[in-house]
């Protein structure tokens, strides 16, 4: 008897647990995966134009920035999402080795050379894989479909 009673304590402890871990992450969301997806894409096809003068693509560049700081308040806006918001900062801070710190030089220096270029197409393609990863491994219950 008292063997059973500390088998369901156990059992109740568990699925405790266990929801109280899946609670600890933001659900899927598609936009947000359609947003991510979609502005790796643009940010790789505006970074190719950075042998080519600043001032030449400066109003693309604007809108990129301001595409990626909608994905980034969108991300933080979302509860238990820090993981995400914190690759979004990564990505967008001019500081940072990231699409950011790309588009600061690109500004400052007027025209990239080509394996500078390519370089950084690689890291800032991993920093989107980050975004992309984290968001599709999320829950993807029904209410995380709506987001």
């Amino acid at each position: 008897m008292k063997i059973l009673l500390i088998r369901k304590q156990a059992i109740v402890l568990l699925m405790l647990f266990t929801l109280s871990a899946c609670s600890m992450i933001a659900i899927f969301s598609q936009k947000a995966y359609e947003q991510a997806t979609s502005l790796k894409v643009d940010a790789l096809a505006i970074m190719d134009k950075a042998s080519e003068p600043f001032l030449k693509h400066q109003s693309e560049v604007e809108v990129l920035r301001l595409n990626i700081d909608k994905a980034y308040e969108y991300a933080k806006g979302r509860p238990k999402n820090d993981e995400t918001t914190h690759q979004w900062e990564i990505i967008k801070n001019p500081s940072r080795n990231s699409l950011g710190g790309f588009l600061k030089r690109w500004e400052e220096d007027s025209i990239l050379s080509a394996q500078f270029i390519n370089e950084a197409k690689g890291i800032v393609s991993n920093g989107f894989d980050a975004v992309i990863g984290l968001e599709s491994g999320k829950s993807k219950s029904t209410e995380g479909q709506k987001q």
